[in-house]
């Protein structure tokens, strides 16, 4: 197991380490090697990319496949993000689809759309960020521009897509 943990990149005296233990506890080489290229496939990462992900994160090998294959949809193909980024950001690949991710997706690509936004947010920001800032900074000073804003990403939040927040 110990030397599984190190295989990923995780040295032994790093705070990482005990996650990368619990990671590869259960699981023989072959199916490290599997998640491993399941990894680079889904999210176009080089061999690097993914010893920095696992690196940071080792318990993504612990992911379902559909969860990842979830992720890397919604970053790679919806949000436009590069793989590289992704790698370098773990922690959002963790966040909720549909409590955060999505809603706040949603909301700056409306504001974007709508010209209400002052300058381009970097993605990792929006999602790391606490409820009650984002919805200070994105939602409140828009209540006279777009009224529905703040309902619309309240029922998002709960998994419902409104009109508003549909793109073609």
């Amino acid at each position: 197991m110990v030397r599984c943990a190190e295989g990923l990149g995780v040295p032994r005296g790093s705070g990482m380490f005990r996650q990368a233990l619990q990671a590869v506890a259960f699981l023989s080489k072959e199916k490290i090697t599997a998640k491993v290229d399941y990894l680079k496939k889904t999210f176009s990462w080089s061999d690097a990319e993914v010893r920095v992900a696992l690196s940071r994160a080792p318990m993504l090998l612990q992911r379902s496949k559909d969860r990842l294959q979830r992720r890397s949809e919604f970053f790679i193909s919806e949000v436009g993000l590069e793989p590289s980024y992704i790698a370098h950001r773990l922690v959002i690949i963790d966040f909720g689809m549909v409590g955060r991710l999505r809603p706040r997706y949603y909301v700056l690509k409306f504001l974007k759309v709508n010209g209400l936004l002052d300058r381009n947010w970097d993605y990792y920001y929006i999602f790391k960020m606490r409820e009650e800032v984002f919805v200070k900074k994105f939602i409140c000073p828009h209540k006279e521009a777009a009224p529905h804003l703040a309902e619309d990403y309240a029922a998002t939040c709960k998994g419902e897509v409104p009109t508003n927040f549909i793109f073609t």
